[in-house]
């Protein structure tokens, strides 16, 4: 059966009833009639009419064959109008939370582009929620504060959840558009030694090929600057059994506090136990899971035997470091990192030999 077709443009925003109106004004016909042609009560039309009941299925039909106008005009524009309904119902809700959105880092969330601010709270509190892809801000805390998030442990995070949360889910979106393969311990270790003799280049020339490795073995390498009220320097987490993420903060700006982080992290996807784990810029008493971390970074970045017998000799000259670093394969800047952590040099002493770190995020 041919159905005429419509004039009729969709606007979401009109109540169904006031459509229905219109139309029926249109062809001079009254609420009883079109109850008439269809069957039923004038009641429900009436109710209809007046936004009292909803346009059904059923009821669609039959206003496409006594009106002309398809049922699925009607069905669209009853529930594009229901949608709108509950929009309204949760803009007013969402509003509620503004103090909720405001401890988290919005001026910089809004300077990478990671959220678009509201015109109202609500929609600042919206933006939020769909940056976490959490529906409520009840909903992030279970996500995100519940006792069973391992890196809820870490001093870092547990200082600043909300900007360190901000920051980590950052790392996340990063981290999903990198493929990598299935996560392997064993390439994840023969990575590493690819990437202990790439240390001696600079690290902007150098990020590529150290990217590829990883993700051969199984982990998605993002670089991603601090968020005001975080003091974070590294995380290591699981996004999946098969696939992990590094996540650095870069906040020393040098080489030797990159290669040391990463190598860090890179330890804490090598134990038994898959847990996420978050890192502070400073020091802190993490436990034995940190202080592995460390000794791991610092004795695969440096041979520990021939990191003894340099230190025996007592020569930290310049030309001592770099011959010491070359005969290494590492750069000088990470002996000279090494040397300030044991106190074998001030902080200050050969700074010139690490190399600046200047990266966006990626």
């Amino acid at each position: 059966m041919a159905i005429e077709s419509s004039p009729w443009q969709r606007d979401w925003t009109v109540a169904p009833g006031e459509i229905l109106l219109e139309a029926l004004e249109d062809r001079d016909m009254s609420q009883s009639e079109l109850a008439r042609r269809m069957g039923r009560p004038t009641k429900t039309i009436n109710e209809i009419v007046n936004g009292k009941a909803a346009i059904t299925p059923d009821t669609a039909i039959q206003l496409e064959l006594t009106l002309g106008i398809s049922a699925s005009f009607w069905n669209n524009l009853e529930a594009a109008y229901r949608e709108q309904l509950a929009r309204d119902r949760s803009e007013t809700t969402l509003a509620t939370h503004a103090s909720w959105a405001k401890a988290f880092p919005i001026k910089d969330l809004v300077r990478h582009k990671l959220i678009e601010r509201g015109a109202t709270d609500a929609g600042t509190v919206a933006a939020l929620l769909a940056f976490f892809r959490v529906s409520s801000p009840s909903a992030w805390e279970g996500q995100w504060l519940a006792p069973a998030a391992s890196f809820r442990k870490s001093p870092a995070f547990a200082s600043s959840p909300y900007a360190a949360a901000a920051w980590l889910r950052w790392g996340e979106t990063i981290a999903a558009q990198i493929e990598t393969q299935p996560f392997d311990a064993d390439r994840l270790r023969s990575a590493l030694q690819e990437i202990r003799g790439l240390t001696r280049g600079d690290f902007a020339l150098a990020r590529t090929r150290v990217q590829a490795a990883l993700a051969a073995a199984g982990v998605a390498l993002v670089l991603t600057p601090e968020f005001k009220g975080t003091s974070l320097s590294g995380a290591a987490r699981w996004l999946s059994p098969d696939k992990a993420v590094i996540q650095l903060s870069l906040r020393h700006k040098t080489d030797d506090q990159l290669w040391f982080s990463l190598f860090h992290e890179a330890h804490h996807l090598l134990g038994r136990k898959r847990d996420d784990f978050v890192d502070g810029a400073e020091p802190d008493d993490g436990g034995q899971a940190e202080y592995d971390a460390d000794r791991f970074a610092r004795d695969t970045l440096i041979t520990p035997a021939a990191y003894a017998a340099f230190v025996a000799a007592g020569s930290f000259t310049s030309e001592a470091v770099r011959a010491f670093a070359k005969e290494q394969g590492i750069a000088p800047g990470i002996v000279v990192g090494r040397l300030q952590r044991d106190d074998k040099l001030p902080p200050s002493h050969l700074h010139d030999l690490k190399r600046p770190i200047k990266l966006g995020a990626t």
